[in-house]
């Protein structure tokens, strides 16, 4: 009986430490001063054409392609990437996006020094929007 409760234990743990990894994030509420900047770069083919090369260089690994959370990196992760075709992603203002993109956290890196001018990420901030179902 006791060999059945320590294995019983095992199995539980093991399988509670499963769930932790790739587990959703916790909501992620960009500051309200944050949230309320307004996107200084107009989308057009141009800023869009810069954020998709960008995306390509620093998300897509992954966020995937289509921004899914499906990129090659995804299963390594402890959290699931973001979904950004999601209604919930696109709701976001723009200065939120630009300040996630920007400060990061946990698994997602901050890019504001990978990056360092602000229109690279106001430029995938425009990418992002064209991610829509």
């Amino acid at each position: 009986m006791k060999t059945i409760v320590i294995g019983l234990v095992s199995l539980l743990g093991a399988t509670s430490a499963a769930f932790t990894l790739n587990q959703q994030p916790q909501p992620w509420i960009a500051p309200e001063k944050n949230a309320k900047m307004p996107n200084p770069v107009k989308s057009n083919a141009e800023s869009i054409s810069a954020g998709k090369a960008l995306w390509g260089t620093h998300c897509q690994s992954c966020h995937g392609k289509l921004g899914l959370g499906d990129g090659t990196k995804a299963a390594q992760l402890k959290t699931i990437p973001g979904d950004f075709s999601k209604a919930t992603t696109q709701a976001q203002s723009d200065g939120s996006l630009f300040y996630k993109i920007s400060e990061g956290r946990g698994d997602m890196p901050g890019f504001k020094k990978k990056l360092p001018d602000p229109e690279d990420i106001w430029n995938l901030v425009v990418y992002v929007r064209t991610l829509k179902k």
